[in-house]
């Protein structure tokens, strides 16, 4: 019998999204405790998917024997030491995007997972596991693409001033940066999930559609690792609300559906440069088998790799890998010029892409 998983919820806003992918999962997890400081909903939450107990106490949650994982669904700037309890308590963490404020956090928490005899540390990056991407990862593996050349993502949504009216939204110390930071983050993790790490950006970025501290507008030009070039966009201002990923290879190109918050999913085109390619592309496709996608899968996955003691499915070195974009991004943006990654500890934002004022009140805080 398949051995379940007990899962000690924190947070109760984004973790309703994750109680979707327990629940479809019923065989592999169950969750008998969550803590949330919002007791309404809280408790709404626990009633809506029969977790047991409520408490508003992470110390006493995280101290609990009876669990094996620790689901971290708070604001960013809570990610790092609920992750650091949650290890060092023994159990295992799943933690939700942004991973952490800088990439000197990534690092130590590194360190942190590798002397804690075996526990592990998955970030969340759920869109990876739409059918449309996994058709493509499927593609390159077949080696029927060809070399890429271009990439083009776009990630413009809508927020109006009502978003911001959460406290902790659009300012640098809580939300740790903007629409870059926090709803990009998606479409470029399956940017550098298709192509591998980054080589160099400039970006472009502005605020410019609402009153808050961080960007919610960005233009970034980017030099891959393998060779390749991608343009990237994130607007906060788009009235019409799409997300479009549109990689351009060799010998096919490939391009998402414009859904804004399922873009990885099917129905994705796939155009061939020539008839016989394009059976070859179809034939390949027609093989593919569909799984359950998003949080979901991306949980069943993390069940796997729990039971078999291998490397979660999104690893710490992928949240590094996208938060290394949002750093030099960040760096370009301020100096004027192209920064070039991986970001190491020499990097002037290597320890934090705070304003140098926002950077001395969270210290001083």
């Amino acid at each position: 019998m398949t051995k379940k998983l007990r899962v000690g919820v924190i947070g109760a806003g984004i973790a309703a999204r994750h109680m979707i992918g327990y629940d479809w999962n019923k065989d592999l997890f169950e969750v008998p405790v969550l803590c949330s400081l919002d007791e309404d909903r809280g408790r709404e939450l626990c009633a809506k998917h029969g977790i047991p107990e409520y408490t508003q106490n992470a110390d006493e949650l995280l101290a609990r024997d009876d669990l094996d994982v620790i689901d971290v669904s708070t604001p960013p700037d809570s990610h790092f030491e609920l992750c650091k309890k949650g290890i060092e308590s023994g159990k295992h963490v799943i933690c939700e995007k942004p991973l952490f404020g800088s990439i000197a956090d990534v690092d130590e928490m590194s360190r942190i997972v590798a002397r804690s005899n075996g526990r592990k540390l998955m970030p969340i990056f759920q869109y990876r596991y739409g059918s449309g991407l996994q058709k493509l990862k499927r593609l390159i593996e077949l080696g029927l693409t060809g070399r890429p050349f271009m990439t083009t993502i776009e990630t413009h949504w809508w927020r109006g001033p009502a978003y911001y009216e959460v406290p902790w939204r659009g300012k640098w110390k809580s939300e740790l940066g903007g629409g870059l930071l926090g709803h990009a983050i998606h479409a470029h993790d399956m940017l550098n999930y298709v192509h591998g790490a980054c080589a160099e950006v400039f970006a472009y970025g502005a605020t410019l559609v609402n009153k808050i501290e961080v960007e919610d507008t960005m233009a970034l030009a980017v030099k891959m690792q393998n060779g390749s070039l991608a343009t990237l966009s994130m607007t906060l201002g788009s009235r019409k609300e799409i997300s479009r990923l549109r990689f351009c290879f060799h010998d096919l190109v490939a391009e998402s559906i414009l859904e804004p918050y399922t873009m990885g999913r099917d129905p994705w085109t796939f155009i061939a440069g020539t008839e016989e390619h394009q059976k070859r592309i179809d034939d390949a496709l027609a093989g593919y088998e569909p799984t359950e996608d998003g949080y979901t899968r991306q949980f069943e996955l993390f069940h796997q790799a729990i039971i078999d003691g291998k490397e979660p499915p999104v690893t710490l070195q992928d949240a590094r890998n996208s938060l290394e974009l949002v750093t030099a991004a960040y760096y370009s943006q301020r100096t004027g010029k192209p920064t070039p990654m991986p970001i190491t500890a020499e990097h002037p934002l290597y320890r934090s892409w705070l304003p140098e004022e926002e950077r001395r009140m969270a210290a001083s805080a």
